[in-house]
């Protein structure tokens, strides 16, 4: 059974930083491909970034050079390293794997205030 489980949101000042964890469980954590996305109230959800197993990343337009996504495959975590926030970053960070499915967490609230 696939388990994934935020943490790190919170409320931040613009231009402050935090940093998002998903600890994974159920699947082959070293191949899967992760992925943070985010859903602001009103909004679509959107992919903010993505890693595969190999490592290799993609990031939205919106937050290149921003945020950072990384893995610890020892510790079954996806991290997203989110700095210079902006009040749009606002939204639910939900952590995603893609398998025969997509699978979602619970989401971690991240407000950014101006």
């Amino acid at each position: 059974q696939v388990q994934l489980v935020e943490s790190g949101g919170g409320l931040v000042q613009a231009g402050g930083s935090l940093r998002l964890s998903c600890v994974a469980s159920g699947m082959i954590f070293s191949i899967a491909t992760m992925g943070w996305y985010r859903q602001a109230p009103g909004k679509q959800r959107e992919l903010v970034a993505r890693i595969t197993g190999s490592g290799s990343t993609n990031y939205a337009d919106s937050v290149k050079g921003r945020f950072t996504i990384s893995r610890d495959n020892a510790k079954n975590t996806v991290y997203l390293q989110m700095n210079s926030l902006k009040p749009e970053d606002t939204s639910v960070y939900y952590c995603s794997y893609r398998g025969m499915m997509n699978y979602w967490g619970k989401g971690t609230l991240v407000t950014v205030s101006s």
